[in-house]
């Protein structure tokens, strides 16, 4: 198989996305890694818990510096990113499936939210 023609495959895929279709991605990917570390924590796997949870980081992180301020939702979103963060340090620090089952469904909640409004947008 050719690996550098799907790279290059998956690289013109992104590039040709509409930031509905990119936001939706990070959102797929982080309900990704959420349910990745859960699994990682009931198989005792801490080293791919850890990997899971940083990347989860990641993407709020990119999520929360790529806010555009000029809209007034902009800043409740600051603060929902920064409460993910926040639950995310507790899940690293506590390994806590709990906190984990607490937090994805507020996630879904939100991705759900922006995939309803790029399709709205996309009419």
């Amino acid at each position: 198989m050719n690996l550098q023609g799907y790279q290059q495959y998956k690289e013109q895929s992104i590039y040709t996305m509409t930031q509905g279709e990119l936001l939706n991605l990070l959102y797929d990917e982080l309900m990704k890694r959420l349910l990745r570390a859960e699994l990682a924590l009931q198989d005792k796997n801490f080293e791919l818990f850890d990997l899971s949870i940083g990347r989860a980081r990641e993407i709020v992180q990119y999520l929360k510096n790529t806010l555009n301020r000029k809209y007034p939702i902009s800043f409740e979103l600051n603060r929902m990113y920064d409460f993910f963060l926040y639950e995310l340090s507790r899940i690293h620090a506590g390994r806590d499936v709990e906190v984990i089952k607490e937090l994805k469904p507020l996630v879904q909640d939100l991705r759900e939210a922006f995939r309803e409004a790029s399709q709205k947008v996309a009419k």
